[in-house]
């Protein structure tokens, strides 16, 4: 009884934690997207790429972490998608790059990978 009670808990947990995961990643989707039209080192560049960097430091750090119970094979996949993203933004904040389709991109692929 405990067990499927404990089982329960952990799948509710897991949901909950997938849809928090898609919503933020929706969210620096949504500002990427709104900041594209104004170009790269545009204030809303800058505001895109901080809240970019937030999130993704936060998922490597979790990714990274041994209580992550994904396969390390597909940890390590993400955690590089994650470095490519946090580069890509850094470079779009200075001005350095204006593809913003790459960094949408990857980010509308993780997000969509969580439905």
């Amino acid at each position: 009884m405990y067990h499927s009670t404990y089982a329960a808990v952990a799948e509710d947990a897991s949901t909950l934690a997938r849809a928090n995961e898609w919503l933020a990643l929706d969210r620096a989707v949504t500002l990427l997207e709104e900041a594209r039209p104004t170009g790269p080192a545009s204030p809303e560049t800058v505001e895109a790429v901080a809240f970019l960097r937030r999130l993704w430091t936060f998922l490597i750090e979790d990714l990274s972490s041994a209580e992550n119970a994904l396969p390390e094979a597909l940890r390590a996949s993400l955690i590089s998608i994650g470095l490519f993203a946090l580069r890509q933004g850094e470079a779009l904040r200075l001005g350095e790059s204006d593809d913003f389709e790459s960094v949408i991109d990857v980010n509308k692929m993780i997000r969509d990978s969580l439905a």
